[in-house]
């Protein structure tokens, strides 16, 4: 990961027009190619950036990022005042509680509740950022990925939309398409899921250890 802190203004071009004028910013370079730019009082959350795969080509004082599709972010350096970098490694992701252990576990047992005539794949699929917590067929044969949290947030879906970006690159696969179960989903992270083409599917616990009625809706 390199880390550049530098006072600059950025331009994105693609499918609509953006500027960020001149300021302090934090340049984040991830291993896996992406590229964001971070101010100082957004949370987690980058002002503007290009997700991968694309290209970084250093100018004298510009910086030109290139995706697939040619939009292009350009960032304008005008002083550098922090560049390193570092090997953090393969990181082991995040270790889900018990509960979301367990309704993986159940809900790979009984995959066939998404939908008649769907099967199973493999619970944690492994791919280059983290594993997939299930990947399935549904009846017609086609690639699903099933992300699981007890709480489904935004956080969530750009979890498994990353997982989508990076498994629709395989030809084996592709095209795969995406499932967010969770016990409760937030109204925020549902509508970001519709958005980006996801169906969200509401998970009740006691009814897949067999405790109540099966309560699961696919949506």
């Amino acid at each position: 990961m390199r880390l550049v802190i530098a006072r600059c203004s950025v331009d994105y071009a693609g499918r609509l027009t953006a500027h960020l004028p001149s300021a302090p910013r934090l340049l984040l370079i991830k291993a896996d190619g992406s590229v964001s730019i971070h101010a100082d009082d957004r949370a987690y959350k980058p002002l503007n950036w290009m997700s991968p795969p694309c290209t970084l080509k250093e100018g004298d004082g510009v910086w030109t990022v290139v995706n697939k599709a040619g939009e292009k972010l350009i960032i304008t350096l005008e002083e550098v005042l922090h560049d390193s970098s570092h090997e953090l490694g393969v990181d082991p992701g995040l270790i889900k509680d018990g509960v979301e252990a367990h309704l993986q576990e159940l809900l790979a047992d009984r995959i066939e509740t998404l939908g008649e005539g769907w099967t199973l794949i493999r619970r944690e699929y492994p791919t280059a950022i983290g594993p997939v917590d299930i990947l399935c067929r549904d009846a017609d044969g086609g690639t699903v990925a099933v992300e699981i949290k007890r709480r489904g947030e935004i956080d969530g879906v750009e979890q498994l939309t990353r997982y989508l970006e990076l498994l629709n690159r395989d030809p084996h696969l592709a095209p795969v398409k995406g499932v967010f179960a969770a016990q409760e989903i937030k109204p925020q992270a549902r509508v970001l899921a519709t958005d980006r083409g996801i169906s969200c599917a509401v998970l009740d616990y006691d009814g897949l250890r067999g405790i109540e009625d099966d309560k699961l809706r696919l949506f």
